[in-house]
């Protein structure tokens, strides 16, 4: 399969990764993959922001994965920077390629580099195949999440 390029994410890759948001039941719900210019400020405030990373999987010219990393100081647990890891999605060709561990140990490295002591992330709870996904890549499901709509 082609070498694989992990790389920030540009304005020419966002219907390619909102088509990969919009591929599953969930997103399929909440995504408009019909009218991206509702994409272009996010995409805007996310390039803007040092502690933000959009980036993407790119084999062969073709965009194969996406994750967005943000990097977040603090002052819990000794003052730690930690990351969250989010809106992971592989293309529908590339599933099971193993793309989707590589991309998760470019966020974990990532993290390092920036100094981060803890990688987070969130996951639907309908989404078992991706819970046991994480587990085999030695992330804990160690709290509970809530979420409020505004």
């Amino acid at each position: 399969m082609g070498d694989l390029e992990i790389r920030a994410a540009g304005v020419d890759d966002i219907a390619a990764i909102v088509a990969m948001l919009a591929d599953d039941p969930l997103g399929a719900l909440r995504e408009s993959p019909d009218d991206l210019t509702v994409y272009l400020p996010a995409l805007e405030r996310l390039t803007a922001d040092p502690n933000q990373h959009l980036v993407v999987a790119e084999r062969e010219g073709r965009v194969v994965g996406t994750l967005q990393l943000t990097v977040i100081p603090g002052l819990s647990r000794r003052g730690a920077t930690r990351s969250i890891i989010e809106a992971v999605r592989i293309h529908a060709d590339e599933r099971g390629s193993g793309l989707g561990t590589q991309l998760i140990e470019w966020a974990v490295d990532e993290s390092r580099r920036q100094g981060c002591q803890l990688v987070q992330l969130t996951s639907d709870a309908s989404r078992t195949d991706a819970h046991r996904f994480y587990e085999r890549l030695g992330f804990e499901a160690s709290h509970v999440g809530f979420k409020l709509s505004l």
